[in-house]
């Protein structure tokens, strides 16, 4: 019974994280003011339009932000994390596994999904800003150079606004980079750590 808790558990944790992706990437390329013609935007509006459609009649959008995509991401994140823990309650907590540890409660999930929700993005961010890096090095020209700078520009804009390039070597990335690590360890670290209190 163990081996299929622990089968359920992946496979709920494997899908929704990948609908997740897709709804974070459908709310960050609004926000970047891309195009319908990204290629990425076929991808995500197939994977989360089932949802994000009814919701909008509900979540009105707030300057040019579509809410509708980001409330459901959140509530989908908030309802595996449930699911997780109630199938084996350490699921859901970071750090070590405690014989006898109770399931967290509703609160505690909710809080959990938005450490969840914050670095899945940080992912995102991370792998969006590595392969731009590694595109601009071996291959220039790619069309996916273009739609991987729609991302990172607005993200990039204001560092490089800041902190000019130092002879020809823009370091705007590294310190996203950097930054997007800091995120990583204080906030979702610091919202895990509250999660873990408040049970």
């Amino acid at each position: 019974m163990d081996l299929l808790v622990q089968a359920a558990a992946f496979l709920i944790d494997t899908v929704g994280t990948l609908l997740l992706a897709a709804l974070l990437l459908r709310f960050w390329l609004q926000a970047a003011r891309a195009s319908w013609g990204h290629p990425l935007a076929p991808l995500v509006q197939g994977l989360t339009h089932w949802g994000v459609r009814p919701l909008r009649r509900l979540v009105p959008g707030w300057r040019g932000l579509d809410l509708a995509t980001l409330v459901l991401a959140g509530l989908l994140a908030w309802a595996m994390t449930l699911v997780l823990a109630w199938l084996d309650p350490v699921y859901a907590l970071p750090g070590p596994r405690i014989v006898g540890q109770q399931a967290p409660g509703a609160m505690a999930c909710a809080v959990l999904a938005l450490a969840q929700l914050l670095r899945l993005f940080v992912y995102l961010l991370v792998f969006v800003l590595i392969a731009e890096a590694v595109l601009s090095w071996v291959q220039p020209a790619s069309p996916w150079a273009p739609a991987l700078a729609v991302l990172t520009r607005p993200l990039l804009a204001p560092i490089r606004a800041r902190i000019r390039p130092v002879g020809a070597l823009d370091l705007s990335p590294l310190i996203l980079l950097i930054a997007s690590q800091l995120v990583l360890i204080l906030i979702v670290g610091g919202l895990q750590r509250l999660a873990m209190s408040t049970g």
